[in-house]
């Protein structure tokens, strides 16, 4: 109250978001949120209305939304698609572990506590599939997700999984969803299969396409520039919606209206690992 900020940025524990918004939100303060919004489908629910009923922005961060191979991907698909109608999305996020990797021992300290992360690899790396798909897809949701979690190395995550697969279905669609805390690589990838070719985005900025041609299929590379500025940057995009010099579109991948439909894939996900059955999402 005293300082009077006109924004806020929460990257602590997943649980904390729903106080974060309690906080700012009857204050008219802007709230950006790292990864997932939320893992609780009520706090999710609740943070909205706050954040409606107050007529703030609250947005959520991904290291990925930053890619300009993934933007790349979605303006080809979004215009006269060189592969087709898109079938199968896999997406896979991961590294070798976040002790392994040297993080901090407060930063361990929630995100190894299922009642502060909602669990481990299935939260921490779920979450980036999910938010791709559902903005790939125009905000549709999945009618089914199902679930499977592993722990690999309990010995040094004794609480939380470690080892995550889930699987969105759609309409027309199929999305495989892999996060690992025990892969030897890091790595942030996508591919996306459609009718007569695929289209990867490999990292950051270099994409591939394989088109069909005939029974031989044309094997392209390109290396992009980095998106231009506000869309490079997590700070310089919110500052700008803060600002009002971006608007957020619902279908937008830091947007509300799809990190809504991403906690409720994950919600859905943890029940399915928990009880090993497929959950339909209520139409």
């Amino acid at each position: 109250d005293t300082a009077k900020p006109e924004a806020v940025v929460a990257f602590g524990s997943i649980y904390d978001h729903l106080a974060v918004v309690r906080a700012c939100a009857p204050r008219g303060i802007h709230v950006m949120v790292e990864k997932p919004l939320a893992f609780r489908l009520d706090h999710a629910q609740e943070m909205a209305a706050l954040a409606r009923q107050h007529h703030i922005h609250l947005l959520t961060n991904y290291e990925t939304t930053w890619y300009a191979s993934n933007h790349w991907a979605y303006e080809q698909l979004h215009s006269a698609s060189p592969i087709g109608n898109v079938w199968k999305v896999v997406v896979h996020d991961g590294h070798w572990g976040p002790q392994e990797i040297g993080c901090s021992p407060e930063f361990l300290a929630w995100l190894t506590d299922p009642a502060l992360n909602g669990g481990g690899a299935l939260i921490d790396f779920g979450c980036y599939g999910a938010n791709l798909m559902t903005w790939l897809m125009g905000g549709e949701r999945p009618l089914t997700v199902t679930a499977v979690t592993q722990q690999i190395k309990p010995h040094i995550y004794p609480h939380v999984d470690d080892e995550a697969t889930i699987i969105l279905t759609y309409p027309h669609a199929q999305a495989i969803v892999q996060g690992s805390w025990n892969w030897p690589n890091h790595r942030k990838d996508m591919e996306i299969y459609g009718q007569t070719g695929v289209i990867t985005a490999v990292n950051r900025d270099t994409v591939q396409i394989q088109q069909r041609e005939g029974r031989e299929t044309a094997v392209s590379t390109l290396t992009l520039p980095p998106r231009p500025t506000p869309y490079n940057d997590s700070f310089a995009y919110f500052a700008a919606v803060v600002r009002g010099d971006v608007t957020v579109a619902d279908t937008d991948l830091s947007s509300l209206a799809n990190n809504l439909i991403v906690v409720e894939i994950l919600n859905a996900a943890r029940q399915s690992a928990q009880s090993g059955a497929t959950v339909t999402l209520a139409r």
